[in-house]
């Protein structure tokens, strides 16, 4: 078996930390991102239809986004830097509705995190640039994805706020800034806090 797998990590139903065997020497290294017959093993079946990447600088945090109606299992790691990543959970009837786990994953460490759906997700770049690959379960649907502040008192995520910068000076796209708060989610949902 190539991979190591930490399931429920955080005591969250369905959230696993995934290690892959690293084979390296002084040429470099070699490592199997994705093996579905590893993945299989692990009881992790997950049929993926898209892959996605993207690029960001220092200070860009991207979330907590999710899927309205199309959602998507996703599972992320980075290539290049380092971001750190998180998963909230708002899985309806879950005895951790609302409780987060986070995690940094890195071109160094190689982690990935397997996000199951009906989770609120979002990452921070703590390192000058970073670029995040991240396999999913659902093709895009415009239009379908929904919001959470990232800074929302009753997650209470404690994001890692680079070297050299405030909260002030991270990066968030317009939409991210007028996202949801957890109570209104909730209100919305008809959940009961």
């Amino acid at each position: 078996m190539a991979i190591t797998v930490e399931k429920n990590v955080n005591g969250i139903e369905g959230l696993c930390v995934i290690t892959p065997k690293v084979f390296g020497d002084e040429r470099g290294y070699f490592v199997e991102t994705y093996n579905e017959n590893d993945m299989k093993a692990e009881g992790l079946d997950y049929v993926f239809v898209q892959d996605n990447q993207s690029a960001s600088k220092k200070g860009v945090l991207r979330g907590l986004h999710f899927q309205k109606n199309f959602p998507q299992d996703k599972l992320v790691r980075v290539i290049s830097g380092e971001v750190y990543d998180v998963a909230v959970d708002l899985r309806e009837g879950s005895k951790t509705f609302g409780k987060h786990y986070g995690i940094l994953l890195s071109a160094e460490n190689k982690k990935q995190f397997m996000i199951p759906k009906g989770f609120a997700h979002g990452f921070l770049v703590v390192s000058d640039y970073a670029e995040f690959c991240y396999k999913v379960t659902d093709f895009y649907h415009p239009n379908d994805e929904g919001g959470l502040m990232y800074n929302d008192p009753d997650i209470a995520v404690q994001w890692p706020i680079p070297e050299g910068m405030t909260e002030a000076d991270l990066i968030l796209s317009d939409k991210d800034k007028v996202n949801a708060s957890y109570k209104d989610y909730c209100a919305e949902h008809g959940i009961s806090l």
